[in-house]
């Protein structure tokens, strides 16, 4: 309706809508975790997150296919291709048998504010942690790449292409970083995930290359794949029902802000110095989070 009518303002409110539903939409990997026992929590987690790899190929080419199915409005086709697909959504949400949730007395909003201690408990900070790492460590790479890419003379489907396998390294592995899971435990998974996002940062510094760009990208989102898995684990396995909806709402505020922050960053740090320095200040960071993971892990274990 607002590209028919022109309204900015509309367009506008439109997209915090959208927003708002993408928020909903990450607690589908908390809502696997728990239609499963406690074991399958990770496969169930991971298995969930491969959808992700379904849209990364579906989402563009059903783009190219909708946008001008309404024209002569631009753009219009595509929005249109959402709306359905976002009904078509409902039908295999209606037939998921999830648990009911524990509504305990109501809360005052000071009783919710001191609920938030939970998350100084060791295994909630550390899980929080490494997910906003993970979250935020992708989004500070991966947002400038096909502007760093432009600007050492790639052409833009040569950056589109790098973006395409990041994305397809990002969701691929979830069809077995759940068993791995399973099978070595959730800390050196995630240890893993942190070592892989190390040696992205370094293969970036190494090169403007457009394989070192493929191979840090790629590293990025396998990294990203085991960190996030692995903190969303965590998290699941470290809170009762009647702390989830809490924790889980913190938790992705968290992992929201640091993301924000990290965009900006990325752009800032990508202007006034250049690829080679954001990959270094990304390193840092890593080498940084590594360490106190570790140390947490074993207070934790």
């Amino acid at each position: 309706m607002a590209l028919y009518t022109g309204s900015f303002l509309l367009l506008c409110s439109a997209h915090l809508a959208l927003g708002a539903a993408l928020a909903c939409y990450q607690y589908f990997r908390f809502a696997a975790a728990e239609t499963v026992s406690a074991e399958w929590q990770p496969v169930a987690i991971s298995l969930m997150l491969t959808s992700g790899l379904i849209a990364a190929f579906v989402g563009p080419q059903m783009f190219i296919v909708a946008k001008d199915m309404l024209a002569p409005v631009p753009l219009a086709g595509a929005y249109a291709a959402l709306a359905a697909l976002s009904l078509v959504g409902l039908l295999p949400l209606a037939l998921t048998n999830l648990p009911a949730p524990t509504n305990g007395a109501p809360q005052s909003f000071k009783e919710r504010l001191a609920s938030l201690s939970v998350l100084k408990r060791k295994p909630v900070r550390l899980a929080v942690g490494l997910g906003a790492v993970s979250q935020g460590i992708m989004v500070f790479l991966m947002v400038p790449t096909p502007l760093a890419m432009i600007g050492c003379g790639f052409s833009e489907a040569v950056a589109g292409d790098v973006i395409r396998w990041h994305v397809v390294a990002m969701f691929a592995p979830s069809f077995f970083t759940g068993f791995l899971i399973k099978r070595f435990g959730v800390h050196p998974i995630a240890l893993i995930g942190l070592a892989l996002l190390i040696v992205s940062s370094i293969a970036a510094q190494s090169g403007l290359t457009s394989a070192h760009f493929y191979g840090s990208l790629v590293l990025l989102g396998i990294g990203w794949n085991f960190g996030f898995i692995g903190a969303t684990t965590m998290l699941a396995n470290s809170v009762s029902a009647d702390e989830r909806a809490l924790v889980q709402g913190a938790n992705d505020t968290v992992i929201a802000l640091v993301s924000t922050l990290c965009a900006f960053a990325a752009g800032a740090i990508i202007a006034g110095f250049g690829w080679v320095v954001l990959a270094a200040v990304s390193l840092g960071l890593l080498v940084v989070a590594t360490a106190v993971f570790v140390k947490e892990m074993r207070v934790v274990a």
